[in-house]
């Protein structure tokens, strides 16, 4: 069916507003919102004809850019270092043992040849950042397996690409070299994960460095490096997914302006891309088609979550310091969503026999996946005793608005242990020019500051100065021993330069 411009108008709205609605229905139903994004597009598939596969993995590819950037960016360093080598693990060798039994399962379940079971499993064998995240995101899960999980599905995309791009070409070149593919592989992960590491560290340079017109512009100039991180990585040969959030742990483990206008904005950014995705996704599906799979899906799922992850999990975390308890968790969050389906529009386009076939198995498997597993995450952690702390975000937001050029910033600060300024009064430390304190919050209050307020350990400050001396502002609070009288110098001295530049 073709589409006036009015009319693909008309239906992104439709699809964002369903989508929207959809969330408030999912949170109710304690279901993850993205099934009934998926539902909503096999519905809308009844009255619109849409089979443009190539233009859906497009936006698909483009919105896995915006999830992985957003969900890497609220990664801390601190809480995936000491995960880093389980999620690793899982990443690769749990990716590739349950690709392996499922594929094997799918050669017998759906009569496929040896290559395109293979294929199917490996589209099926990874986790899915964009479920990983919407879901865990809202459960009171241990930060342990939280980070392990998140870590794992955001790294364990160029695994899947590769195991299915590999079984595509072998079916349409039975003599392509294996062990080349693998070399191929390896070089792609390491100039991945070195592309990611240096385009972060440019991505922090250059938001810190340039001073916009608008505050406005701070978030597209971060998510235009999310999308040329990709672009450019996969242009050198390298894993761009990979890239992208590497490249997004780095950004959102720096101090940089506008932090939480970039945050926000790759929120609900990213919410939005979800949303067209999914139900962009499900217009590829028809009811009727999966009916035809329903019992070869349902199977395939069983064995998936009840043997094939489980399988994978134990064996790729053999020595590592987790407990059958917090396994047996992580075997059943892994979670399936839209990268599979993404990857299962591979198979159409290259042309592969039966590659409806294991579109439509792979969609069925994703949606038991999202709706079995994704809603009883909360019940499963309780059932074993991993439930944490809940999760609190801070209701507290400032930052300046720049109407226009500005050379002032708003900086929050926290003070640390053992800091200097900790007990001290504020009018007596020393601070640059033009320089204001414009709020505290202390145990989740906010506090007017006045002179003779004391800073203690773990507040929060808002510090209203000049981008010049935004340096020298956090160094005053985050120190450990007062400045000696050489370091008092050079604040003096900056603040006098800046108030001459200022009047």
């Amino acid at each position: 069916m073709d589409f006036s411009v009015d009319g693909l108008i008309f239906l992104m709205a439709a699809m964002l507003i369903i989508g929207v609605a959809a969330t408030k229905f999912s949170s109710r139903l304690g279901m993850p919102s993205l099934v009934l994004f998926l539902v909503a597009g096999m519905l809308l598939s009844e009255f619109i004809y849409f089979e443009n596969t190539e233009f859906v993995q497009l936006v698909g590819i483009l919105a896995l850019i915006i999830i992985l950037f957003e969900g890497g960016t609220q990664t801390s360093w601190q809480s995936i270092r000491p995960v880093i080598g389980a999620s690793t693990s899982l990443a690769t060798a749990g990716v590739l043992i349950t690709s392996g039994i499922v594929g094997v399962a799918a050669v017998w379940i759906l009569e496929l040849s040896w290559l395109e079971g293979l294929l199917l499993g490996a589209i099926v064998g990874s986790t899915d950042a964009a479920a990983v995240f919407s879901v865990l995101g809202t459960k009171n899960i241990k930060s342990k397996l939280t980070s392990t999980l998140e870590a794992e599905s955001g790294t364990n995309d160029p695994m899947a690409v590769f195991l299915t791009v590999m079984f595509i070409e072998l079916i349409q070149i039975p003599d392509t070299g294996v062990w080349a593919m693998i070399s191929g592989f390896l070089i792609q992960m390491s100039v991945g994960l070195v592309a990611g590491l240096v385009l972060g560290r440019l991505t922090v340079l250059a938001i810190t460095k340039i001073n916009l017109d608008a505050s406005g512009l701070y978030p597209v100039l971060a998510l235009s490096f999310a999308i040329f991180t990709y672009a450019g990585t996969t242009f050198i040969g390298g894993s761009g997914l990979l890239a992208v959030y590497v490249m997004a742990v780095v950004v959102g483990n720096y101090e940089i302006p506008y932090r939480h206008s970039i945050l926000r904005f790759n929120e609900g950014f990213a919410w939005m891309m979800q949303i067209v995705m999914f139900i962009m996704l499900g217009l590829l599906v028809f009811p009727n088609q999966l009916l035809e799979v329903i019992w070869q899906g349902m199977l395939l799922s069983i064995i998936l979550m009840l043997i094939a992850r489980p399988v994978g999990v134990f064996l790729s975390m053999i020595g590592m310091k987790y407990n059958v308890k917090e396994k047996v968790f992580i075997s059943w969050a892994g979670l399936k969503g839209a990268v599979p389906i993404v990857l299962a529009t591979y198979p159409i386009v290259a042309g592969v026999e039966n590659a409806m076939l294991i579109f439509n198995t792979v969609f069925f498997v994703v949606l038991t996946s999202a709706l079995i597993q994704g809603g009883t995450l909360s019940w499963l952690g309780n059932k074993l005793g991993l439930a944490g702390e809940e999760k609190l975000q801070s209701p507290y937001s400032l930052e300046l608005i720049a109407l226009g050029k500005t050379e002032s910033e708003m900086v929050e600060l926290t003070i640390p242990e053992d800091a200097a300024v900790a007990g001290m009064k504020l009018a007596d430390i020393t601070l640059p020019k033009y320089t204001l304190i414009t709020a505290v919050i202390r145990n989740e209050k906010i506090l007017t500051p006045t002179g003779v307020t004391r800073l203690k350990e773990g507040d929060t400050l808002y510090v209203l100065t000049k981008k010049k001396t935004r340096d020298l502002v956090k160094v005053r609070f985050y120190q450990k021993k007062w400045v000696t009288e050489e370091k008092e110098e050079i604040i003096e001295s900056e603040s006098s330069e800046t108030k001459e530049s200022g009047s």
